[in-house]
């Protein structure tokens, strides 16, 4: 039941924001060229070195289309969260809490951001390029594990905007620390986590488990590591349990809110 009626809420903010089709396919068409600037910068480097620590662009190629899908459905779909702190100031989050429905699924359901699909239509892009190149079957094992790293990938990225609302409810404003986790998560997750410092790849292996979902699935498929082909389909289950967490801590600040008064 709750599934059916997000799709329909989910629908709703879809048809107002299609009421201007114009102005949805101009912001739609400049989300795709500003993304499109980060695979040209990455093609220009490989273009000068080749190689990057052994990986092939058309192996990166992969691993960035499954980053910035997985990012741009989340982006597009946890709109809600990323402007929640508003309704923490303003006192609006009371009007939720009166409401039959859970407080998660009243600010998930509340927006939906189609501009964002020019991100997706990007990675998509690339990301078929990389496969293909790599002939990489589209019915096989390989391209499920894929598609499990891009479920993964946006389960992180979505619990990263859960968590910054969840701040929301101690700090009232929405942190902006956070965006280096989101936001900066995609420009480091768009490479392979092997050409970063230990230390950094602890961090978004054991803290943010980005690299549990986006690197370690693909590493898993192109044969790299000498990683069991097994963990391809393990390890994107890092981003679901990060959701889970994510959606505890939230609970807990519902607990913790105290309505602005007058």
């Amino acid at each position: 039941m709750k599934i059916g009626l997000y799709f329909k809420l989910l629908l709703v903010s879809m048809r107002s924001q299609m009421q201007h089709k114009a102005s949805f396919l101009m912001l739609t068409a400049a989300m795709f060229l500003v993304t499109f600037i980060d695979i040209l910068g990455i093609w220009v480097l490989f273009d000068r070195f080749k190689l990057l620590r052994g990986w092939t662009l058309e192996e990166l190629a992969i691993i960035y289309g499954v980053v910035h899908i997985g990012f741009a459905l989340s982006e597009a779909s946890a709109r809600g969260f990323d402007k929640f702190d508003r309704l923490v100031k303003s006192g609006d989050f009371d009007r939720v809490l009166l409401r039959p429905q859970g407080t998660l699924f009243q600010i998930a359901a509340s927006e939906i951001q189609l501009m964002r699909f020019g991100r997706l239509l990007q990675g998509l892009l690339v990301l078929l390029w990389g496969a293909a190149t790599l002939q990489i079957p589209f019915f096989s094992l390989d391209a499920l594990i894929i598609i499990l790293s891009i479920a993964g990938t946006a389960c992180i990225f979505y619990a990263l905007f859960v968590l910054q609302a969840t701040f929301a409810f101690w700090t009232t404003e929405s942190l902006e620390l956070m965006n280096i986790a989101t936001y900066g998560g995609v420009e480091a997750g768009q490479y392979p986590i092997s050409v970063y410092s230990q230390g950094f790849r602890y961090f978004f292996t054991f803290v943010i488990p980005l690299a549990c979902v986006s690197y370690y699935p693909i590493a898993a498929v192109l044969h790299r590591e000498s990683l069991p082909f097994w963990i391809g389909f393990a390890s994107p289950l890092a981003g679901v349990a990060f959701l889970y967490a994510a959606c505890q801590a939230w609970r807990v600040g519902v607990r913790r809110y105290h309505s602005t008064g007058n």
